[in-house]
This record gives structure tokens, C-alpha cells and sequence, in this order.
């Protein structure tokens, strides 16, 4: 009896030291939110496609299959409609996003095929060195952009062959809530042409420096560096890629004309990257010229990324003018999601890590389907990391509400 008493005290002490669950409010996509577009014309789209779903989870209501030639690197705009008109209407209108399952075609017409996809065929995404139609999800707070858009941003998984793709997918699934302590390279380079991010870079250090170490350095390229977590450069080619680690879910591209093309380039393949072990990366199909509107914003992606949304998501809102711009990598990973709750005592502590900045209130509840009812407690969450101490919380759940 007395060693069933002492048990009985030591699990009210361990339940009592348990920290109440809280409910954050929804960051990034998560699988259910994403459909993956199969060509079943194309073996390794099959095994890409499958493989994929097993580990993401995808539900098998978002798999779409479709069949188009493959042997080439793009459909025709009449090939593309047609496959479009089709995925249209399998894919269950819950769905903000796709990935694309291969690696050719990767462009429709004169638009990139992860463009596309997002908008339909429409020429007013590409302009030989001019102008293009803005993208309406470019620095957008939306985490739904169909339901608020009506655009399914793309992003395709594609590789050398199925084990890249795989190694890729496996790296995505790695970064989840991983919170690395790893390091962002912007890089000034000596082509002018291609430098025309640099001026952006300070204050890109400015905005994200709360969340993530960032450096911005004069010089063509990095040399063994084993942290890197984001890589923005421009060069046609980038040397040294075979010295670096880089962590996952990291992103990395170089503005040049064609990296996009994945195949028959003359200039380096944005698949070298993922090579390398980016988890991501973006590139042009088509001459663009040096708008930097066509190309990804540093500052943009990461601090969409560093707030917790998925890497599709801050990749896209991160290039204002996107048609002729192709996405690659694997679009939920998700390296900065994730909060942490923590007992110090009888108090309990919270650790934001990846919320927008702002105001939030908590509400309580003694079941997960509630009634919720407010606490009076508020946080304000300021940009980088933040530590809130709450005291005795009487309820076993929270909710946490942003306040408009």
C-alpha cells in the first residue's frame, strides 16, 4: 500500500508539471491542402507521385492523374489547356496548392509550367524583357490563396532522376519544425547585369535579422560552408557548390536567364542546386532580362518563411512578377512551424518562435471542442524569438487568437 501511495503522488506531481495544450493559429499549408498532379504517361511521375503521397500523407482525393506527352521540355499552350481543363476538374476546391510530380515539361507555351498552372495560360505572364501581369499572392498574409485568389501556386518536384527527387522529399519532411540555427548568404556579386538583388539585401538583413542569422558578402561565391539555410545569388554558373551543407528545407537560386531550363541550358541548371542539397529553388524558362521583379525577393521569402508558412508559400509570395519563373523543390517543408510550451514550476512558458508580429489573446477550455471562453490574458509578439511567461493557468487547453 504505502508503494502504491508513493506512485500515487509521484503521477500527480508529473501531472501536474504537464503543460496545458494550446492551439496556435494556422501558420502554413499543411497536406490536405495540397493536390499532386500524376502524368501517367511518364513512369517516374508515378513512383515520384506515389512516393510522395506516402510520406506527406496526401489524401487520395488529391491526386490527380492526368496523361500528356513527356518527351518534350514543353506543351504546346493547346496541351496545356486541355490537361488544365482536365485537373480543374478533379481537384476538391479545399485545395490552395499543387505539386507538380516530374521534370519535363517544365514550361507551357512561353510561360513557366508551375506558372501556369497557378494562373492558366494566359501571355500576359510573359514578355520578352518587358513588363508581365502581376502576381496577386506576391507579399500576401493570405494562407488560403484559392479560397482568397482563386491561384493554386505550383511547385514542382523534380530532379536528375526518382532518387534525387526522393533524397528531396526526404530532406522537406527533415526541416519540419526543425528551427535550424543556420545562416542566409546574400551575395553582391561582379556581374552587374545579375546584381541587381544587392541593393535590396540591407534591408532584408533589417526585416529578418530577429529571426535568422544573414550575411551579405562582396564576392562571387561561398567555399565551404556547412550551415547555409538560404543562398541568393546572380551568376550564370555557381562555383563550389560540391564544398557546401546545406540544412533542411534551405533555399537557394541565382539570378541568370535560364536557369529554369532544366535541361539543355547553357547556363547552370536551377536542379544543381537541389544537386547540392537546396530544398528548393527558382529559375527562368525564357529570357527574361534583369527585372528583379521576375526573380525572388530575399527579404520577402524569408520573412514569410520565418513566420512558419511552408516553403511554397513564402517562395511565391517572394517574386512579383513570376509567369516566366519556375518553382522546384518540395513544397511543405515547413522549418520554422512549430511553438513551445514549457513548465518552469507551477508556471508555464511559452515560446513563440514563428508567429506574425502582433497582438494575440488566449482562450480557455476544458475540452478541445470547447466552449472557449477568454482569459483577459494578451501577448504582444514582437519580431524574432519571444519568451511569455503566464503564470498558473488554471484551464488544461488554450487557444490562441490574433486580435484584429
Amino acid at each position: 500500500m504505502r508503494g502504491w501511495f508513493f506512485l500515487f503522488l509521484f503521477a500527480s506531481a508529473f501531472a501536474k508539471a504537464s503543460p496545458p495544450l494550446f492551439i496556435f493559429p494556422k501558420t502554413g499549408l499543411a497536406p490536405e491542402d495540397l493536390a499532386v498532379v500524376v502524368n501517367d504517361a511518364d513512369p517516374a511521375s508515378v513512383i515520384t507521385a506515389e512516393y510522395y503521397q506516402s510520406r506527406r500523407h496526401i489524401p487520395d482525393a488529391n491526386m490527380i492523374h492526368v496523361r500528356f506527352p513527356h518527351d518534350s521540355p514543353e506543351l504546346t499552350p493547346a496541351e496545356f489547356a486541355a490537361v488544365k481543363a482536365e485537373v480543374d476538374r478533379k481537384t476538391p476546391n479545399s485545395v490552395q496548392a499543387f505539386a507538380l510530380a516530374w521534370t519535363s515539361p517544365y514550361r507551357a507555351g512561353c510561360m513557366s509550367i508551375t506558372s501556369a498552372f497557378a494562373f492558366g495560360f494566359d501571355r500576359a505572364y510573359c514578355s520578352h524583357c518587358g513588363k508581365t501581369r502581376a502576381n496577386p499572392y506576391y507579399d500576401s498574409a493570405s494562407i488560403m490563396p484559392y479560397r482568397d485568389m482563386h491561384i493554386r501556386p505550383a511547385m514542382m518536384l523534380a530532379g536528375k532522376n526518382v532518387d534525387s527527387v526522393k533524397s528531396l522529399i526526404d530532406r522537406g519532411i527533415s526541416s519540419d519544425e526543425s528551427h535550424p540555427p543556420g545562416t542566409g548568404y546574400l551575395l553582391a556579386t561582379s556581374d552587374k547585369a545579375r546584381n541587381v538583388r544587392a541593393p535590396g539585401f540591407p534591408q532584408a538583413i533589417r526585416t529578418d535579422g530577429p529571426w535568422v542569422k544573414l550575411k551579405m558578402l562582396e564576392q562571387d561565391s561561398i567555399k565551404d560552408s556547412h550551415d547555409i539555410l538560404f543562398y541568393f545569388t546572380g551568376l550564370a554558373s555557381v562555383p563550389y557548390l560540391d564544398t557546401l551543407r546545406f540544412l533542411p528545407g534551405a533555399m537557394a537560386d541565382h539570378l541568370t536567364s535560364t536557369g529554369g531550363m532544366l535541361t539543355g541550358s547553357g547556363q547552370m541548371s536551377i536542379l544543381r542546386w537541389l544537386d547540392a542539397g537546396a530544398t528548393a529553388s527558382y529559375g527562368t524558362v525564357v529570357e527574361p532580362c534583369n527585372y528583379p521583379q521576375k526573380f525572388p525577393n530575399p527579404g520577402i521569402a524569408i520573412y514569410w518563411y520565418v513566420q512558419g508558412e511552408s516553403l511554397i508559400e513564402a517562395y511565391w509570395k517572394s517574386v512579383a512578377w513570376p509567369g516566366e519563373g519556375l518553382f522546384v523543390g518540395e513544397p511543405l517543408a515547413n522549418p520554422f512551424r512549430g511553438q513551445h510550451v514549457r513548465m518552469e514550476g507551477d508556471e508555464v512558458v511559452l515560446d513563440i518562435l514563428s508567429l506574425s508580429p502582433g497582438l494575440y489573446a488566449l482562450f480557455g477550455a476544458d475540452a478541445v471542442v470547447g466552449p472557449y471562453s477568454p482569459e483577459h490574458l494578451t501577448i504582444r509578439v514582437l519580431p524574432g524569438k519571444n519568451e511569455f511567461r503566464l503564470g498558473r493557468l488554471q484551464k488544461p487547453i488554450y487557444r490562441v487568437i490574433r486580435v484584429p
